[in-house]
C-alpha cells in the first residue's frame, strides 16, 4: 500500500504543473560595459534565473524572471554592484490565473456558440481542428500537409495557399518556435484566416496568390507548445531528450546549420539556449528543412517569435555585412513602416547580430545561406511590460500591424522575382 502511494504521489508530481508564485520579473537597464559582465555572470549561478532579454549590449534593457527563493538574493546582488532595476511584473503566477481563466471562459463560449476567436489563445487541438474548418470553407486554396511528426509523434501540419501549378515561387511563414511565445501562434491562426478570406476580394492577395504559393506552419513546435499549457507555461525549447542529461530539449532557433555551435548558442542542455548535439538534430527543425530543400523554389522565409518589436535579417552568427544587406534593410524599414501606420507600434529594423545579440544557429540564417535572399524574423508585441504574457485583448492588434508588414515584403517579393 505505501508503494502504491509512492506511486500515485510520483505521478501527481510529474503532471503537476509548474507555478510561479511570488516570482518577479525585474527590469535593468544597462549603463555601464562593466554591468553586462556582472549581469552574465549572474547567468551562471545556481538561482534558477530565466533570461527574457539576456544582457547582451547598453543599447537593450535585461528582463529576468526571478523565482521568489532567489529574490532577496538577486536583489542583494544588484544592489552590491550599484546596478539599479525596476520589477516589472510583482508576481508572474497572477498574470498566469488571469491567463488561463479567460482560456476557460472563451473555451466554454466558444463551444456554446461554435464559433473561433481569434482573439483568444487556443490549445493545439483547437488550432488543428480550426485548420480543418478553415480549408473545408477555401477547398480551392487551401490545403493543409503533414510534414512530418515531433518528437513525441504529434503531427505537423502546414497550411500551403495555392492557386494551382507546382512548385511555383513560395513564401515559407513559420509561428510558435519558441513555445512561451503564445502571441506568435496566434498571430499565425489570423493571418492563415486572414489571406484566406481576402483573397478574392483583395487586389493585393490576389495577385500575390495567381503568382505565388503561402505555406504556413503555424505550430513549429508542437510538444513543446503542449507542454505550456499543461505543464510549465514559460517552456521555450523542444521536448527531446538529451542524452547522458536530466534535463530536455533544445532551442529549436539555435539547432539549424548556419554558424551551429558558435556564439549566442550553449553547449549547456539545461539551458534555454542549448544548441542541441548536432545540426538539424531535432525532428521539429529536419522536417522544415526536408520540406524547403524537396521543394526548391522557395523565394522568402519568415519566422515570428515575440517580444521586442524587431523586424531583423541576417545574420545572427556573424555582425558582418550580408551581401543583400542594403536591399534587406530597405524591404525591412519599408515594411516596419507600414506597420507602424495602423497603431503607432515602433518597430526596430537591422541584422540579428546588430539589433539584439549574436546568435547562432538561427532558421532565417540558414534559409539566407541557401540562397532564400528574403529572410526575415519578426519580435512581435510588446518590449517587456508583459513580455511572454501578452494579454489576449492585443492578439487581433498584433495580427493585423503585422500582417501590413507581411504583405508588403511579399508583394516586394513578387514584383522583385530572382
Amino acid at each position: 500500500m505505501k508503494g502504491l502511494w509512492l506511486l500515485l504521489v510520483l505521478v501527481a508530481a510529474a503532471t503537476a504543473e509548474k507555478l510561479f508564485v511570488g516570482d518577479q520579473v525585474i527590469r535593468v537597464n544597462v549603463e555601464l560595459e562593466e554591468d553586462i559582465q556582472l549581469l552574465q555572470a549572474l547567468e551562471t549561478l545556481e538561482w534558477k534565473l530565466d533570461f527574457w532579454l539576456h544582457p547582451v549590449s547598453t543599447e537593450l534593457p535585461v528582463d529576468i524572471r526571478v523565482p521568489r527563493s532567489s529574490l532577496s538574493a538577486v536583489k542583494r546582488y544588484l544592489h552590491d554592484h550599484n546596478i539599479s532595476f525596476s520589477v516589472i511584473i510583482d508576481d508572474l503566477q497572477e498574470l498566469l490565473d488571469e491567463e488561463k481563466a479567460e482560456m476557460e471562459k472563451n473555451q466554454m463560449k466558444e463551444r456554446s456558440t461554435r464559433s473561433f476567436n481569434f482573439g483568444a489563445y487556443h490549445a493545439i487541438e483547437t488550432i488543428y481542428s480550426w485548420m480543418d474548418t478553415l480549408v473545408a470553407q477555401h477547398p480551392n486554396l487551401v490545403t493543409k500537409q503533414e510534414i512530418g511528426r515531433s518528437y513525441e509523434n504529434r503531427p505537423m501540419y502546414v497550411l500551403k495557399f495555392s492557386t494551382g501549378g507546382s512548385k511555383r515561387p513560395a513564401v515559407w511563414l513559420d509561428t510558435g518556435i519558441h513555445a512561451r511565445e503564445w502571441v506568435s501562434q496566434a498571430t499565425g491562426v489570423w493571418t492563415a484566416n486572414k489571406i484566406a478570406t481576402d483573397y478574392g476580394t483583395d487586389t493585393s492577395v490576389t495577385s500575390l496568390l495567381d503568382t505565388m504559393d503561402i505555406y504556413m506552419l503555424i505550430v513549429a513546435n508542437p510538444d513543446g507548445y503542449v507542454y505550456t499549457h499543461t505543464n510549465d507555461r514559460m517552456w521555450r525549447k523542444t521536448r527531446s531528450k538529451i542524452s547522458g542529461s536530466v534535463c530536455r530539449g533544445v532551442d529549436p532557433n539555435r539547432n539549424w546549420d548556419a554558424g551551429f555551435g558558435g556564439p549566442g548558442a550553449s553547449k549547456n542542455p539545461c539551458s534555454e539556449s542549448y544548441h542541441g548535439p548536432s545540426a538539424h538534430s531535432e525532428i521539429e527543425v529536419k522536417n522544415v528543412v526536408n520540406l524547403i530543400k524537396s521543394h526548391g523554389n522557395f523565394k522568402s522565409f519568415i519566422s515570428v517569435h515575440a517580444y521586442s518589436q524587431l523586424l531583423m535579417y541576417p545574420h545572427g552568427y556573424s555582425c558582418s555585412n550580408v551581401p543583400d544587406q542594403p536591399e534587406l534593410d530597405s524591404v525591412g524599414r519599408a515594411a516596419a513602416q507600414k506597420l507602424t501606420s495602423l497603431y503607432g507600434t515602433s518597430y526596430k529594423v537591422g541584422s540579428i547580430c546588430n539589433i539584439i545579440y549574436q546568435a547562432s544557429g538561427g532558421s532565417i540564417d540558414w534559409s539566407y545561406d541557401v540562397g532564400i535572399k528574403y529572410s526575415f524574423a519578426f519580435e512581435l508585441r510588446d518590449t517587456g511590460r508583459y513580455g511572454f504574457i501578452l494579454p489576449a485583448n492585443q492578439i487581433i492588434p498584433t495580427a493585423s500591424e503585422t500582417w501590413l508588414a507581411l504583405k508588403h515584403i511579399m508583394e516586394y517579393i513578387r514584383d522583385h522575382p530572382y
